[in-house]
């Protein structure tokens, strides 16, 4: 049993410490999204007329702002974006009570969650008051329990601005991530007929090894994933020359229609089997795991080139192959959108910038329209370092993720010359796609969507009970005897 010797006054303070270091914690992330929230009417995204049908708008350039300042992922950034405009525009009650930090991060990110159906602006502030009342309260209750609460007060006052549970089918998805040196996490939910059959054939496959496999069946199951994705049959790894499982198997083996192409960069060594190789998006991996998707990958070999202007704007394949291998993701802070996926931008723009290794990078699409757009100024140095410059003037620095890997690529590649670039460039030429509904209008009709199921839902449900009630009064009436 554990007994407690320590000064009970000591005990308390700690106790106290720590109830007064939550309140700050919870206050100063409402004094972020409050920050967030004044960007947001500087910056008047919505009133942005020229932009407001290009498919990176301003509350697209707004988000990577944001996205900047904070050192995360455009997707987190606009999870935070979405709250602070929430709170300011729609629940400013709920606002004061997280800024006084007796809420938490979770509560308000779940009642934005929640009460994004609501259209009506009366209804909204009725359900600000309601919930400000009552969720100081909450902070003990599950998650589940939370929801449950925050719906009750909703529909109270619109039953169709509450979400409708989700059907299974549309929560299926299939996750495959790094999750250390050479391995992967596969996280996911399918339909149950798919499990079934994924199950049964991995399970199947896996007992094709003999008795004398030194693996578990989890083990093997594992490595019947490689089988399904490459064709063929489990190879046994018993050992023993007269493996019974060497020539059948219980399960046919199966074949796939299309070999995947994987993209592995390594060096000489590690073509000789003598060191890791890189698979973009995992990381660095074994060498045997290198020498196994070898077999059917592309390998590229990380070589640094020549200190020489090529004469045409499209970098030449050796030359990009070395951007890429260099950059591995997007230069842009805080995006890891793998190099294979990125255009090859020239930083300072071509005629006046070179095509040349010091002044070619890796931008995803989005990002590179940003840059072109959005005011966002960046410079490189020879070594891959890239600065930018946010429209407030911020800066941020990204370095080379390849370096990391390959530190051959670490070599300065020179400086090219730069011509001037013209204080006003044209916009011949250059075309932002546009989309064909504001951002605005498509988030209007995802909420009029969601409302008329609601609605369809409610009157399902509305007639079941008067059908119901019908039918208990018919049988109650059928059962009273006969007046004589």
């Amino acid at each position: 049993m554990f007994e407690s010797n320590s000064d009970p006054h000591a005990a308390a303070a700690a106790v106290d410490a720590i109830t007064t270091a939550t309140r700050e914690e919870n206050a100063a992330g409402a004094r972020r999204l409050a920050a967030i929230g004044d960007l947001y009417e500087l910056r008047a995204p919505d009133d942005d007329v020229e932009k407001e049908c290009w498919a990176i708008d301003g509350f697209s350039g707004l988000v990577v702002e944001v996205a900047a300042a904070l050192g995360v992922s455009r997707k987190r950034a606009q999870a935070q974006v979405d709250r602070a405009v929430m709170l300011r525009t729609r629940l400013p009650k709920v606002a004061a009570v997280y800024a006084k930090g007796l809420i938490d991060a979770v509560m308000v990110a779940m009642i934005v969650s929640r009460t994004d159906l609501i259209i009506d602006d009366d209804v909204a502030q009725q359900v600000d008051a309601d919930l400000a009342a009552k969720i100081v309260k909450w902070g003990r209750l599950s998650k589940p329990k939370m929801e449950q609460r925050i719906d009750a007060i909703i529909a109270a006052s619109d039953q169709a601005g509450v979400h409708a549970p989700r059907p299974p089918s549309q929560a299926r998805y299939l996750d495959i991530r790094a999750s250390g040196p050479g391995s992967a996490s596969v996280c996911g939910a399918l339909d149950a007929a798919t499990a079934a059959a994924l199950n049964t054939v991995l399970d199947s496959l896996a007992k094709g090894a003999c008795r004398g496999d030194p693996r578990s069946h989890d083990q093997r199951r594992a490595a019947a994933v490689d089988v399904l994705a490459r064709g063929g049959q489990l190879r046994c790894e018993c050992g023993q020359s007269d493996c019974p499982a060497a020539d059948s198997a219980d399960w046919p083996a199966p074949t796939v229609g299309t070999r995947a192409v994987i993209h592995v960069i390594a060096t000489p060594e590690a073509l000789d089997g003598q060191g890791p190789g890189y698979l973009p998006g995992y990381g660095q991996i074994p060498t045997e795991q290198a020498a196994r998707l070898a077999e059917g990958a592309t390998i590229r070999q990380v070589a640094v080139p020549a200190d020489a202007v090529e004469p045409r704007y499209r970098p030449s394949a050796k030359l990009a192959e070395f951007v890429r291998c260099r950059d591995l993701t997007c230069r842009f802070p805080d995006c890891d959108r793998p190099a294979e996926r990125c255009d090859i931008d020239h930083t300072v723009p071509h005629p006046a910038g070179p095509t040349h290794p010091s002044n070619l990078k890796c931008l995803c699409r989005f990002h590179h329209l940003l840059k072109t757009f959005h005011g966002w100024l960046d410079h490189q140095f020879p070594d891959g370092t890239v600065v930018w410059t946010a429209p407030t003037g911020h800066t941020y620095v990204t370095k080379p993720e390849g370096v990391h890997w390959f530190p051959a690529l670490d070599k300065p590649t020179g400086t090219p010359p730069v011509d001037e670039v013209p204080a006003s460039k044209p916009k011949r030429g250059y075309c932002m796609p546009k989309r064909k509904r504001t951002r605005a209008q498509e988030r209007q009709e995802q909420v009029n969507q969601a409302r008329m199921i609601n609605e369809e839902r409610i009157a399902d449900e509305a007639w079941r009970v008067h059908r119901e009630a019908e039918m208990a009064r018919a049988a109650a009436e059928y059962d009273e005897p006969a007046p004589f």
